[in-house]
């Protein structure tokens, strides 16, 4: 079995034990491949399964406090499964996102068509403004979500702003992509529609749901706000977009604003920024091509 330290492994069986009604038997812990950020692991009782994630405590605040509250966001509008929070947690050296583990199955017909409509319904989850009543992150970076009444608004001063002025920090942009940014930015406000805020997954690409043992999709990895809806239908097609009957179910429930593909791109500047920041010089080429529009 893999080891936890000895103060995190407490608390999760304390956590377990919470949920079972007795000190669980650990039958197994396994540590599971593929996350960047965080270290996770598969734990297995006698009676069920779990899904940790864990991280030095203090380097990211807060990060598992704002995906469970994005995760219980999403599960509160019933159009989607999420996992299950179990409890989170920290301490002098570990913080911690303790949840159910969801058993994968395989996509069958008429996953695409739930998925798109399910996507179409949460959207039309709204609020008053745009943004959230608490900052969260996407992939590492910290990502603020004050409140605006434009989504233009939103757009340049919460997503696009921020990155780019880490990004100049750093050195990672020169100052003609610098003052392209000026152009887009007066650009925006005549080229989104004028839409209610709508709860946003917020990193929807196919890295972060699941076909469940049901067959139904399943959302992680959450990084939500009540944004403009576009950007989750962009994100999707950044690397190699969903099934085709993903689109054409959104679209019946919930048809896009005419110009939609062309906003594509603008929505997925963000993104790109991300990337940007966190993987290097390699996105340059994608951002370059997008604001040479402008």
């Amino acid at each position: 079995m893999s080891r936890l330290p000895e103060s995190l492994s407490i608390e999760i069986i304390d956590l377990i034990t919470n949920i079972e009604g007795d000190v669980p038997q650990i039958v197994s812990k396994n540590l599971v491949a593929g996350g960047c950020i965080n270290r996770a692991m598969c734990i297995q009782t006698a009676e069920s399964k779990y899904f940790l994630k864990y991280n030095q405590a203090g380097r990211f605040p807060n990060m598992f406090i704002s995906e469970k509250e994005g995760l219980n966001l999403i599960a509160q509008t019933g159009r989607f499964r999420t996992p299950k929070v179990i409890g989170t947690g920290e301490d002098a050296s570990q913080a911690w996102l303790l949840l159910e583990n969801v058993e994968e199955g395989y996509i069958k017909t008429g996953f695409w068509e739930n998925f798109g409509t399910s996507l179409a319904e949460m959207h039309r989850e709204t609020e008053s403004v745009f943004g959230l009543n608490h900052n969260n992150y996407i992939g590492s970076l910290p990502q603020s979500n004050r409140f605006h009444d434009s989504w233009s608004d939103f757009f340049i001063y919460e997503r696009l702003e921020p990155l780019l002025a880490l990004a100049r920090e750093t050195g990672l942009i020169d100052s003609k992509l610098n003052n392209q940014f000026s152009n887009l930015y007066k650009a925006i406000p005549s080229i989104f529609p004028s839409e209610p805020p709508s709860l946003v997954h917020g990193d929807l690409w196919n890295g972060n749901f699941l076909c469940d043992n049901n067959g139904k999709p399943c959302l992680i990895d959450p990084a939500v706000y009540y944004g403009f809806r576009e950007m989750d239908i962009a994100m999707s097609l950044l690397f190699g977009g969903f099934d085709k009957c993903f689109y054409d179910a959104y679209n019946e429930s919930f048809p896009l604003v005419s110009g939609w593909k062309y906003r594509v791109e603008i929505c997925n500047v963000y993104p790109v920024l991300v990337h940007l920041n966190l993987f290097g010089k390699s996105y340059l080429a994608q951002l370059r091509a997008t604001l040479e529009m402008f």
